[in-house]
């Protein structure tokens, strides 16, 4: 049978063209889909930055309402109901309004769509409006994993949070414009680890034991391009076996991360150890094109003046705390919110 096929030609070239038009159909269809999720969105703000120009003319709010709802009335009698509602109208008017930039949104719609933008609306800071769009456009999030990040407070846990509102946006605009990811915008504290089920007192053996286990829901916590290289890494320095707990690589980042687990507060003598697992890897393990090795130590709680005073970030370390047991979101978002704020304040 398998001769027979082999020597029917008609059959291989008949294969081998529907692989070609599925491709052609496909890649067409996606560039459709991305046109008009571009199109839909620009025409949104800028039907929502024309209404705005009118409305601010009018003191009286009242007026402006008459004027929006005038205008939804029309619009829905010569295009239909469907995207021109009041609300929908009022949804654009907001969108223009919080993202003024027409060259930001404009980058950004050609990767996402109009829902995107919808769903970080209701943020408070332009910020965090601004991060997660970029982040979204970057990693090729969909609406609900968008939405599941906004829910798990991902711009207030990651590093960047931290630094200051124009390195902030210098590093989001050189991610859109240059696709350059810095570890600012991959390392982030604290780490949600409630998947391994562990409570109460374990040792490290456990946590890390439970952190393969759950591979593949530790490295989405830990975020996209991660990629999981080795466990119990040995080296032999002066005679001596070492051991670093998991080392990964980083594809954006092109850098190797080292990884340690502690339990309880950090400990100024992580640092030399660290360094010197990050040494060794950039001797021994660092690949041509690659960038130098960086280093994370995961601890249950933070000692804020020590990791100040000890500069790690000059040594290439990062310090993070790990939850394996979440507290309530408000609880959690208070104390992110004075970690932010005690971070700015130092910087």
């Amino acid at each position: 049978m398998a001769d027979i096929e082999k020597q029917n030609p008609i059959a291989l070239v008949t294969s081998e063209l529907i692989n070609d038009l599925r491709q052609i159909i496909d890649s067409a269809r996606s560039h459709v889909a991305a046109t008009a999720n571009y199109e839909v969105t620009m025409m949104n703000w800028n039907i929502g930055n024309r209404i705005n120009r009118d409305v601010l003319n009018y003191e009286r709010a009242e007026y402006g309402q008459q004027i929006v709802s005038q205008v939804a009335t029309q619009l829905q009698e010569e295009y239909g109901t469907k995207g021109f509602e009041l609300r929908s109208i009022q949804r654009m008017m907001q969108f223009a309004r919080l993202m003024p930039d027409s060259k930001i949104v404009s980058q950004l719609a050609t990767k996402l769509s109009w829902s995107h933008f919808i769903e970080v609306l209701p943020l408070k800071e332009p910020l965090q409006r601004e991060f997660y769009l970029t982040m979204a456009a970057t990693e090729r999030w969909g609406r609900n994993k968008l939405r599941e990040k906004i829910d798990g407070m991902l711009f207030e846990r990651t590093a960047i949070a931290t630094k200051p509102e124009e390195l902030i946006k210098s590093e989001l605009a050189n991610l859109r414009d240059n696709d350059v990811m810095t570890p600012d915008l991959v390392f982030k504290s604290p780490y949600f680890l409630e998947f391994t089920g562990l409570k109460g007192m374990y040792s490290e053996k456990s946590l890390e034991d439970s952190l393969v286990a759950h591979l593949e829901q530790f490295i989405m916590e830990l975020g996209v391009g991660f990629s999981f290289v080795e466990r119990q890494k040995r080296m032999i320095i002066d005679g001596e076996d070492y051991y670093l707990d998991l080392l990964f690589y980083h594809r954006k980042l092109h850098r190797l991360i080292a990884i340690d687990l502690k339990l309880g507060s950090f400990k100024a003598q992580y640092k030399g150890q660290m360094e010197l697992y990050l040494r060794w890897l950039e001797k021994y393990e660092m690949q041509p094109g690659e960038e130098t090795p960086l280093g994370l130590l995961l601890c249950t709680e933070g000692s804020d003046e020590q990791i100040s005073l000890l500069q790690l970030d000059k040594s290439g370390i990062r310090v993070a705390q790990y939850l394996t047991e979440l507290p309530s979101k408000e609880v959690l978002l208070r104390q992110l919110q004075k970690s932010i704020e005690a971070a700015k304040e130092n910087y």
